[in-house]
């Protein structure tokens, strides 16, 4: 074997090297680059937490009572706003007692942690719709929240809850408080949601927060008794 083949020989071996290096040294920052943005993320959403509990605080003085429902809590308190109209009829008044819909958002994040977030996704779904049977029966029989006629709930998410229960989509009047929601419901699905940002990029027009509305007399024919003892969502 001559020189300039030895030579060639030596620089695709050392070529080949180096590219093996490279590679190895590109892994190995991926795998620092994930690691320090699992991090980062789960710093953030131990923040939020922290924000959750000052915002319970908070709800506490803003409202006549909370109730915890699975992964529903039930925040009582009077409509402030303009008059709206329920698809049944009923009329939201000014003064109205209302009971605000929250997710229990300490519950949602331990599901995703330890589910995914697509098996989160659905196990909060069947959550929610079990939390409701249980709010529909709770308006009738309990003497502190008979006086509740409707439910109201602000949300990106409004296409997955909707289905089955009966909400009613209604907009944000206020310019203001429809861009603070936006932000606000934005930057809480980029905390808990793993792909979250992802998902706000590509469907940013669709995550337009709404108002969702169901009147008592609307949840309670969407949950009826049979005469076996089992509960159903009518169709």
């Amino acid at each position: 074997m001559d020189q300039h083949h030895l030579g060639n020989g030596l620089v695709k071996v050392i070529g080949g090297h180096m590219r093996l290096m490279i590679e190895g040294l590109n892994e190995k920052e991926r795998r620092m680059r994930l690691m320090a943005a699992s991090i980062m993320k789960t710093s953030i959403q131990s923040l939020w937490m922290m924000w959750e509990n000052v915002f319970d605080f908070l709800t506490k003085f803003r409202s006549e009572s909370v109730w915890g429902y699975g992964i529903c809590k039930l925040v009582v308190r009077q409509h402030q706003g303009k008059s709206m109209i329920c698809q049944d009829g009923h009329w939201i008044l000014a003064g109205d007692w209302v009971g605000e819909l929250h997710l229990d958002n300490r519950q949602v994040l331990r599901l995703v942690r330890t589910v995914g977030a697509d098996r989160a996704g659905l196990s909060t779904a069947r959550m929610f719709r079990h939390a409701m049977k249980q709010i529909s029966e709770e308006l009738d029989n309990n003497p502190e929240l008979v006086k509740v006629q409707v439910l109201t709930g602000i949300t990106l998410l409004h296409r997955g809850i909707i289905h089955g229960i009966g909400f009613e989509q209604h907009p944000i009047s206020s310019k203001w408080q429809q861009r603070f929601y936006a932000i606000y419901l934005r930057f809480l699905l980029r905390v808990m949601h793993p792909e979250g940002k992802q998902r706000i990029q590509h469907s940013a027009e669709k995550l337009s927060p709404m108002m969702l509305v169901i009147s008592k007399q609307s949840l309670k024919e969407r949950f009826t008794a049979r005469k076996n003892g089992f509960q159903t969502i009518t169709s």
